[in-house]
């Protein structure tokens, strides 16, 4: 579940947010990147609700980032739209928090652990701006 649809449109969202100087508005945005406008109205609230966009309203309204695209992290933006980290396992981040109850003895548990660790640790230091550069 690493990268929803959500998480995709939010990123092509912030890109043509971080090429404005002034507000757009969801329905330009959505128009410009194909996107179901209600569907973009949501990732976008979530964004601002999370300090990444600004949002302005009124006939100039609009949404326009908050931080520089340097200061702005995959991982904030992930976590922003979908309601919480991203992950690639189902596995619990602790073995006493397992769902299924077998996290004690799970021999594979400690491997998905640093993985996912270690992907959290890159898309914190992945920014708005690294992506923008590829």
């Amino acid at each position: 579940m690493l990268i929803t649809r959500a998480s995709e449109y939010a990123i092509l969202s912030l890109i043509v947010l971080s090429k404005s100087d002034i507000p757009v508005d969801s329905e330009s945005l959505s128009r410009e990147l194909s996107i179901p406008k209600s569907f973009l109205a949501k990732i976008l609230q979530a964004l601002a609700k999370n300090g990444i966009l600004y949002s302005y309203k009124g006939v100039n309204g609009g949404f326009k980032l908050a931080h520089a695209p340097k200061d702005i992290s995959m991982l904030q933006v992930m976590t922003s739209v979908e309601g919480k980290a991203p992950s690639v396992f189902e596995c619990a981040p602790a073995i006493t928090s397992c769902p299924s109850d077998k996290g004690s003895i799970c021999s594979i548990w400690p491997f998905l652990n640093k993985l996912q660790g270690k992907i959290d640790s890159f898309l914190a230091e992945l920014s708005l701006a690294d992506i923008m550069e590829e």
